[in-house]
């Protein structure tokens, strides 16, 4: 299993040349830190620039250091040492397996014990409302079930110490759970995300402006309490949402 201690960002370029108004930023195991910014701001790019190790040969020119040394070229071209795990709020399967084949053979090809595959179908479901078992097939899958299986997987399965999350705040997974899961798993934790609720769990958060990492904002105090009645609210919205999908009323909870 790979083990990291730090993930840093080097500053690079925005769109139009000019230098990050950030120097550096460094992340922790176990911290989770936010990305915002409006559309075409640089999101995107910041993350493809981590995804990739990139060694000042990206367009923005940043450089990503792991545990303050530039890494390996084999942590950037070979697969089976990948130290990035991505979840977007677009991904979907391709191979026609069953749950439990999937997980069972992911598990032995990461030489761990197959029977984690009952363990990551039952975290699964504490995060997704659509209860999902071993023997579904993965391209039956909705997206919020889609999308809870590879988040209790990237916790409990996968080697990955840098999980990429890419605007999940309508996946229809409990996003709170799944971010203190795998922050809670020693895993680096970077969402991308326009979700007040998301961008308030994090600790800190980078704004992204014009391509260019323009500031950090520290999470507050005030913040703090804003997060946890926003959160309040967000729970409240998936128990109604999940009542209203099997088909019953929602007196009972107004």
């Amino acid at each position: 299993m790979h083990e990291i201690n730090s993930l840093t960002i080097i500053g690079g370029n925005d769109k139009d040349d000019n230098c990050d108004l950030i120097d550096n930023v460094r992340i922790l195991k176990g911290e989770i830190i936010g990305v915002v910014g409006p559309t075409g701001s640089g999101k995107s790019t910041l993350i493809g620039d981590i995804e990739q190790l990139a060694q000042r040969d990206t367009q923005s020119r940043r450089q990503i250091l792991i545990d303050d040394v530039v890494p390996d070229n084999d942590l950037r071209s070979d697969p089976r040492k990948k130290l990035v795990a991505q979840l977007s709020q677009n991904m979907h399967f391709l191979a026609d397996m069953k749950v439990d084949e999937f997980l069972r053979m992911h598990a032995k090809s990461r030489g761990k014990p197959e029977m984690l595959s009952k363990e990551v179908i039952e975290i699964a479901n504490t995060l997704c409302g659509e209860p999902l078992g071993p023997e579904n097939h993965l391209t039956a899958l909705s997206g919020g079930q889609s999308r809870a299986l590879m988040t209790a997987d990237i916790a409990r399965i996968s080697d990955s110490p840098i999980v990429l999350i890419d605007e999940i705040e309508n996946a229809g997974i409990r996003k709170q759970e799944a971010l203190k899961l795998l922050s809670g798993e020693g895993k680096i934790v970077i969402v991308v995300t326009h979700d007040p609720v998301l961008a308030l769990l994090t600790g800190k958060r980078i704004v992204m402006e014009n391509g260019g990492m323009a500031k950090i904002i520290e999470r507050s105090g005030k913040e703090r309490d804003v997060c946890s009645k926003l959160a309040e609210l967000d729970e409240r919205m998936i128990m109604l949402r999940e009542t209203i999908r099997r088909g019953e009323t929602v007196e009972e909870l107004i």
